[in-house]
């Protein structure tokens, strides 16, 4: 469902706005299709999605979100041609060392989620480096998804449960979904209440399958450098609309 038929001001008056959902994630979409709508170069898109990102990090703060997650660059992603890739990696250094000071400075904590170990040896210091420096920031949580993939976090965590039960530590028929759980990229965060996708496509990519179980879903077809507060508290407000049963029924 797309939130844009909603009108917020009128919308606003039934809904308090302080109630906002406790997790967000975004799959940030339309970097490309913005530059090629203004004769731009690709790199130019991905550029003002930055400036996309600093934005509705600070509106998830004023706002009061808990967590908020951004798809940054999916394990899909590496079939892109070499130098988006590289241009996108560039924007992701750049984007810690500029950062990290801001994130700090407002009590924001970093956490990266995904394979890191196929990105190169900086980029893995800058992301460690940002992680224990925010590590005891509790204002906002911004959770940032780096060669990430569904897919290859759920057969992750199984193969360590299936290590485990190899080892006797842990009995198959006692594996719960608490445990499976535990064992994903996202074992310390609450699953997202509600998943903003940009650029008004709909699906969800290969990006927290089994987190996004019960969220709620919100398609903008805003593309991503245009994406700000208002957006946000848009989606926020289409939220607050639905119905959240989780299997059960209507009281």
């Amino acid at each position: 469902m797309s939130s844009m038929g909603l009108n917020l001001d009128e919308i606003k008056q039934g809904i308090d706005l302080s109630k906002v959902p406790q997790h967000v994630a975004i799959i940030m979409d339309g970097n490309g299709r913005w530059a090629k709508a203004r004769g731009l170069p690709r790199a130019m898109g991905h550029q003002h999605g930055a400036d996309a990102v600093r934005r509705v990090v600070r509106a998830a703060r004023e706002l009061g979100l808990e967590y908020l997650t951004l798809f940054a660059f999916s394990s899909e992603n590496w079939r892109r041609p070499a130098e988006e890739v590289r241009d996108l990696m560039g924007l992701l250094r750049l984007y810690l060392r500029r950062e990290i000071k801001e994130l700090a400075d407002n009590n924001i904590r970093l956490r990266v989620i995904g394979d890191l170990s196929a990105l190169s040896e900086d980029l893995q210091k800058l992301i460690r480096d940002g992680e224990a420096r925010t590590a005891q920031n509790s204002a906002l949580t911004l959770v940032i998804a780096i060669n990430y993939g569904g897919h290859a976090d759920i057969v992750g965590a199984a193969r360590k449960l299936a290590f485990a039960a190899s080892r006797g530590e842990l009995a198959p028929e006692d594996i719960t979904e608490q445990q499976f759980a535990g064992a994903l990229y996202t074992a310390d965060l609450p699953d997202p209440d509600l998943l903003i996708r940009t650029s008004g496509e709909q699906r969800i990519s290969n990006f927290l399958l089994w987190q996004l179980a019960y969220s709620e879903l919100v398609f903008d077809p805003v593309l991503w450098p245009d994406f700000d507060k208002s957006h946000l508290e848009r989606a926020i407000v289409d939220f607050r609309q639905r119905d959240r049963r989780f299997g059960g029924r209507d009281t």
